[in-house]
């Protein structure tokens, strides 16, 4: 069989519809079903997986293969270039697909945070309260936690009022809540 013989035109258009329809009923059915096991992980693990694994993936395959077939169908129906250019041509851009959908996925991992649960890394820092408090009552503080800042629960663990907006300083975090004092002491 000679790949001229082949109607190329139908051949990649085809591919490029296939693939297309079959990339946008995966992530029709994993954004609304959820599941998208790519992008989005909720579980803890002690390993990390392997950088590389977002660019082989079902996502980035099918993306080769419609980028593959929607420019091999275009350059077919120019008639401008040869058949093993078409092909070439066809191939590298849906690597540049493939590997862009890959680079996309993997700044979307990294944009992932592991955020350890406890406030032990807000003790002996200074913030601010974001509610009042009254003496030895509970209220709400902005502080800085797991180098991310926070709005977090906390007790006022002195005698005196604390107004919105003044300074604290943590000294004690427990389970989910920060044990503060005022910063200045008048």
């Amino acid at each position: 069989m000679n790949i001229e013989s082949i109607n190329l035109q139908a051949v990649f258009f085809y591919l490029g519809l296939g693939s297309l329809l079959l990339f946008c009923i995966k992530m029709f059915l994993f954004s609304s079903i959820g599941g998208d096991a790519e992008v989005f992980s909720d579980f803890d693990s002690i390993e990390d997986t392997d950088a590389a694994f977002g660019f082989i993936s079902v996502s980035s395959i099918l993306a080769f293969f419609s980028a593959f077939g929607w420019f091999g169908w275009v350059c077919t129906k120019s008639g401008k270039l040869s058949t093993p250019l078409i092909l070439v041509f066809s191939f590298l851009v849906g690597l540049c697909f493939m590997f862009g959908y890959g680079y996309l996925m993997y700044c979307v991992k990294k944009l992932e945070q592991k955020t350890d649960k406890t406030y032990n890394s807000a003790v002996d820092k200074i913030g601010k309260a974001y509610t009042h408090f009254e003496p030895n009552g509970e209220g709400r503080v902005e502080v800085e936690v797991n180098g991310t800042l926070s709005i977090i629960d906390a007790v006022n663990t002195t005698d005196r009022r604390i107004e919105s907006f003044a300074q604290i300083k943590v000294t004690k975090a427990e389970e989910n809540k920060l044990f503060i004092e005022p910063l200045n002491n008048d």
